[in-house]
């Protein structure tokens, strides 16, 4: 893992085990939405949240791509990479 996505991925992490009220510690960079039970709904307001905190936009047709913690994290970096942030 990057630099880049070492500073990120905890931030997600953090994100979705509020969410979805687990531990941060059973949240793994390969773990899938399936795995930690998140649905459609799930995955939007995920993706709300990681606007806001990342100051980026995600498109919503990339919401259907997104199957694992690692696929945010890159998705992310692709997008602050792109805006120059």
């Amino acid at each position: 893992m990057s630099d880049s996505a070492a500073g990120i991925a905890p931030v997600i992490i953090d994100l979705i085990a509020a969410q979805k009220s687990i531990l941060a510690a059973s949240i793994t960079p390969a773990s899938t939405f399936d795995e930690l039970q998140m649905d459609s709904l799930d995955k939007i307001n995920l993706s709300f949240e990681v606007e806001e905190r990342f100051n980026i936009e995600i498109p919503d047709d990339a919401l259907d791509s997104l199957r694992t913690v690692a696929d945010v994290v890159a998705g992310v970096q692709r997008l602050q990479s792109e805006a120059g942030n």
